[in-house]
C-alpha cells in the first residue's frame, strides 16, 4: 500500500506542459414530455444550461484541480468562443495559457442536449474545422510549446483530431523533450501509432487500440501481442489500454501487463472521464509513482467524474475517498468544521459549473425513509449539502429527550453515505441562516411539505434556484421507531 499524502504532496509541486485541443463545451439540460407536431423528434423544454472549458482544456482544468501548475498550449478561432475560452483560462490561477489566435478556423464548440430526467444525451452539435493547423498557426503553436518546455516536469498531448497536433507538432515537443529527459504520455486519436514515435506512454482507449492494431484483440494474449508490435512501431515505454467500466491494463515494453479494475461507481456522465484519467497519470509519473499506483489513481479519478454531470475534474480531496474509503468518515473531508470551509467548498463546486442543493433534518435515527429522500436529493443536484439540526437544536423542536444520538455522531453517519457531499451543523431551529450562506441551486424536501412550507424557498427563487419536492417512503418515522424501542424496552 502506497503513501497517497505523501504522493500527493509530491503530485503538487508538479508541473505540466499540456497541448491539445482546446474547446467550448456547453451543456443543455431539459426536459422532454413529447414528440415535435412539426417532425418526429422529441422536443427539450430547456431548465438549464452550462458552458465550460472543454477538450484538452478539461485536461488543464483536472490538472488545476489537484492543486499543480499547467502550461497550456492551444489554439482559438478569432471569435467570440475563443475570447470566452481565454477569458474562462485566463480566471484559473494554476493554469498558464498560451493560446494561438488562427483566424482562417472558428473554435470548437460542442452543445450537448441532455434529458435531465433520464441523464441521457439526446443530440450533440459541433461548430468546428477538424483541419490541421498550417502556415504560421502551426509554427506558433510548436513556438509556444517549445518556450514552455524547460518549465515543466512532464509533457502531455492530448489529441483531439482537432488540428493542433499536426505531425509537425508532435515531432518537434517530442523530440525536444527527449532531449530534455521529460517524459512525454500521449492520449492518442490517430490510429497511425507512428507519427507520436518516440512519446513515453501512448493512452489510447480500447476502440482506437482495435483500429490502431487491426486487431480484435478478443484474448489475453491477442491484446498482449498487439501492444508489444504497436509499441515497435511507436517506440515507447509503455501502452495503456482504457476500456471504460472494465478498467485498464497497462503493457510496459518491459515486464508483465498490470490491470487494474473499475471502481464501482453509479454513472452519470462519462463526458471527459479520459481527460481525468490523462491529467492524474501525467501527475503520477511525474511525482515519481510506480505503474501500480498510477493506474490506481487514474482509476479512482475516472471513477469520480462519471458520477457527475457535464464535463467534470477531480480534486485532491475527491480522489483521496476513492483511494482510501475510510476517509469518507473523516470530519476534515465531509463534515464542514466551520464557516470558512463552508464557503471554500461551495465556491470550488460553483467555479466547476456544479449545482449545489441542500436539505436538511435533524436524522436522529437513520431510517430507508431518509436514505430514499437524500438519495432522490443528490440526483437532483451535482453536490448535495446536509443542513444537520445541532443537539441544543433538536431539543427544542422534539423535547429533552431528544436527540437519541449526539450531533457528531449523526454527522458521521450522514458524512458515510454516498449521496452525501457535505455535512454542515446549525444551531437555530430553521436552516434559513445556512440556505442564505449558502444559496443553494436546488433546495429538496420530503413530499409531504409543499412548496409554501419549506423554510428558505423564497431565498433560493430569489436566487434563480428550485425547490424540488422528493417522494417519501411511507410507514418510517424516527418518532415512532423511537417510541416502539422504549415500548419494547419497558
Amino acid at each position: 500500500m502506497f503513501d497517497f499524502e505523501t504522493l500527493a504532496q509530491t503530485m503538487v509541486r508538479q508541473t505540466v506542459l499540456c497541448v491539445g485541443d482546446l474547446m467550448l463545451d456547453e451543456f443543455v439540460y431539459g426536459e422532454v414530455s413529447r414528440i415535435s407536431p412539426e417532425a418526429p423528434a422529441p422536443v427539450i423544454a430547456v431548465r438549464r444550461s452550462q458552458r465550460g472549458i472543454g477538450g484538452a482544456g478539461n485536461v488543464a482544468r483536472n490538472i488545476a484541480g489537484l492543486g499543480a501548475r499547467c502550461i497550456f498550449v492551444g489554439l482559438v478561432g478569432d471569435d467570440a468562443a475563443g475570447r470566452e475560452l481565454a477569458a474562462d483560462l485566463a480566471r484559473e490561477p494554476l493554469i498558464t495559457p498560451r493560446l494561438v489566435v488562427d483566424r482562417a478556423r472558428p473554435t470548437t464548440r460542442k452543445v450537448r442536449y441532455v434529458s435531465e430526467h433520464f441523464s441521457t444525451h439526446m443530440l450533440r452539435a459541433d461548430w468546428e474545422r477538424a483541419t490541421p493547423a498550417e502556415g504560421e498557426a502551426e509554427t506558433a503553436l510548436i513556438a509556444a510549446a517549445l518556450d514552455a518546455l524547460p518549465a515543466a516536469d512532464i509533457v502531455l498531448l492530448s489529441d483531439y483530431a482537432k488540428g493542433v497536433l499536426t505531425a509537425r507538432v508532435i515531432r518537434n515537443i517530442v523530440d525536444a523533450a527527449r532531449r530534455l529527459g521529460k517524459p512525454v504520455i500521449v492520449d492518442p486519436k490517430s490510429a497511425n501509432l507512428a507519427i507520436y514515435r518516440g512519446a513515453t506512454l501512448l493512452t489510447p482507449n480500447r476502440k482506437e487500440f482495435m483500429e490502431a492494431s487491426r486487431s480484435r484483440a478478443a484474448s489475453d494474449a491477442e491484446m498482449v501481442a498487439a501492444a508489444r508490435d504497436l509499441m515497435l512501431l511507436a517506440d515507447c515505454e509503455a501502452m495503456l489500454v482504457t476500456q471504460s467500466e472494465h478498467g485498464m491494463t497497462l503493457f510496459p515494453r518491459d515486464g508483465e501487463p498490470v490491470h487494474v479494475p473499475a471502481l464501482p461507481v453509479k454513472v452519470r456522465d462519462v463526458s471527459g472521464a479520459g481527460d481525468t484519467v490523462a491529467a492524474v497519470l501525467a501527475l503520477a509519473l511525474a511525482a515519481g509513482a510506480d505503474w501500480p499506483t498510477t493506474l490506481r489513481l487514474a482509476c479512482a479519478g475516472a471513477a469520480v467524474v462519471v458520477g457527475k454531470q457535464g464535463t467534470a475534474t477531480v480534486s485532491r480531496a475527491e480522489l483521496r475517498r476513492r483511494i482510501l474509503p475510510h476517509a469518507s468518515l473523516a470530519a476534515e473531508d465531509k463534515i464542514a468544521a466551520d464557516a470558512a470551509v463552508l464557503d471554500a467548498q461551495v465556491a470550488e463546486w460553483r467555479g466547476q459549473g456544479q449545482r449545489v442543493g441542500f436539505t436538511n433534518g435533524c436524522f436522529d435515527i437513520l431510517h430507508p425513509g431518509h436514505v430514499k429522500v437524500l438519495t432522490q436529493a443528490r440526483a437532483a443536484c451535482d453536490r448535495l449539502i446536509v443542513g444537520l439540526n445541532s443537539d441544543a437544536s433538536v431539543r427544542r423542536l422534539k423535547g429533552e429527550s431528544r436527540p437519541v444520538q449526539h450531533e457528531r455522531a449523526r454527522a458521521e453517519v450522514l458524512a458515510a453515505l454516498e449521496a452525501v457531499d457535505l455535512v454542515v451543523l446549525f444551531e437555530e431551529d430553521t436552516p434559513i441562516e445556512l440556505i442564505r450562506r449558502i444559496r443553494p441551486d436546488v433546495l429538496v424536501k420530503g413530499g409531504d411539505y409543499t412548496r409554501e412550507q419549506v423554510v428558505g424557498h423564497e431565498v433560493v427563487e430569489a436566487n434563480g434556484g428550485t425547490v424540488v419536492l422528493v417522494d417519501i417512503l411511507e410507514g418510517f418515522s424516527t418518532t415512532s421507531l423511537v417510541a416502539r424501542a422504549r415500548e419494547g424496552g419497558r
